[in-house]
């Protein structure tokens, strides 16, 4: 489509429209490049849910559209697992995606046709990725070492057939719909991942991440938590890599007898540590922040810190920090990777057990929990990754793939600008 979009200097520019699950993971990956996207000279349009909607205020030179959706309680209710999450998403966005998607298409919004170069739709969003291409617009064994049967993409508790049926629904989505991926990483860590993409799609990959990095002043994240202001001073008072940082992200959660035993496996270690308790991290409990076991604020006074959330970059970037036990959603694994902080893995659902293997065994960054918690392992598995001869060898790899990550360049941005304005 060969418009731009006119601005006060005479010049018109190709636009993006860009859509993400209403999930804070997904949403700040996306909002990154948009940015990104933007400093570049391109027109952004970011489509959006109300659930969980970003704030048009944090990123003031983007164009927000709702799609203006009706959810479905199991959407958004904080006890439906994943995949009910995802399917019920989907089904219910759609249409409304396609409809705010051709609105902008005939020049709704102050939008013209012509403008819109293609669209980036979230991977899981396989619907939406279908209707960008029917509306003219488009957008992710033999081999799978070192994964095993164990780490394959699941939700436990879910119908796998349902599960399979999503996966497949995404990879055809990708397949009939798209013409290139964006990925955030960078070629040091998935150069055979990528090239076996390319390969397999016969579609470009495009790794332009770490997305964070590229930022001279990185802009606003996307927050449903307020973060807690005093985690900083509190890590001033320790000395350097001496406190173990716990969070299982923005929507993963366990059952009530897990987040006990992460509990007093934190007690039992004796080592400091910053933990993350968002409301909604315990199955069962709604949006009410689950209570602590009877008897552990006193076990841990004067050692362990206890908030509902944390501006997790700077926290990872304290020289406090020592390690960061992690759920492996890909931000928190980037931003680990990022700062050389090694993991202690603690996946619980679809990609997340693919990410810890290959922190684990690919990377050798990681440590497993394991995958029943209880109190003792996970207390040797605390020491281990703190002060083990095992953790020191974590460190010293995770603090090579900071480099790494720091020495990535933007050239993957650059040959994802050119694409864009080929189309």
């Amino acid at each position: 489509m060969a418009g731009r979009e006119q601005h006060g200097d005479g010049v018109r520019r190709r636009r993006v429209v860009l859509f993400s699950l209403p999930f804070q993971g997904h949403l700040n990956p996306m909002l990154k490049l948009a940015a990104l996207l933007r400093a570049r000279g391109l027109g952004v349009t970011v489509l959006h849910t109300g659930f969980n909607a970003p704030d048009p205020a944090r990123h003031p030179e983007v164009d927000f559209v709702p799609i203006h959706e009706t959810l479905p309680d199991e959407a958004t209710s904080p006890d439906s697992d994943i995949l009910r999450k995802l399917l019920a998403l989907n089904a219910a966005c759609e249409a409304p995606f396609r409809a705010a998607l051709a609105s902008l298409l005939r020049g709704g919004g102050g939008g013209h046709r012509q403008d819109v170069a293609c669209a980036v739709v979230d991977g899981q969003c396989y619907p939406a990725m279908g209707a960008a291409a029917q509306l003219g617009l488009d957008e992710p064994v033999p081999d799978l070492e070192p994964l095993r049967v164990r780490d394959l993409i699941r939700v436990d508790g879910c119908d796998t057939d349902e599960l399979c049926g999503f996966v497949a629904s995404v990879a055809d989505g990708v397949r009939a719909s798209v013409s290139g991926i964006v990925i955030n990483t960078f070629e040091a860590i998935e150069a055979s991942e990528l090239a076996k993409i390319q390969r397999e799609l016969s579609l470009p990959a495009f790794a332009v991440g770490p997305l964070h990095l590229l930022f001279q002043t990185p802009p606003a994240e996307q927050s449903l938590h307020e973060p807690d202001h005093g985690c900083l001073a509190w890590l001033d008072a320790h000395p350097p890599r001496s406190v173990l940082y716990v969070s299982l992200g923005s929507l993963a959660c366990v059952d009530h007898g897990a987040f006990e035993e992460m509990a007093w496996g934190l007690a039992g270690s004796g080592v400091p540590f910053l933990w993350v308790v968002r409301p909604g991290s315990v199955s069962g409990a709604g949006d009410e922040a689950p209570p602590l076991p009877d008897g552990f604020e006193e076990e841990i006074r004067g050692r362990g810190k206890i908030v509902k959330w944390a501006r997790q970059r700077e926290v990872l970037a304290h020289e406090a920090i020592c390690a960061f036990w992690t759920h492996c959603g890909w931000n928190s694994t980037l931003e680990s990777i990022c700062e050389g902080v090694p993991m202690l893995v603690q996946p619980c659902f679809a990609d997340q057990m693919v990410t810890a293997r290959y922190v684990t065994h690919e990377w050798g960054v990681g440590l497993e929990v394991g995958e029943v918690l209880e109190r003792g392992t996970v207390a040797k598995a605390v020491t281990e990754v703190m002060a083990g001869e095992d953790g020191a060898q974590m460190r010293e790899r995770a603090h090579r793939l900071q480099m790494q990550a720091s020495a990535a360049t933007s050239s993957a941005m650059d040959s994802l600008i050119r694409f864009i304005l080929s189309l």
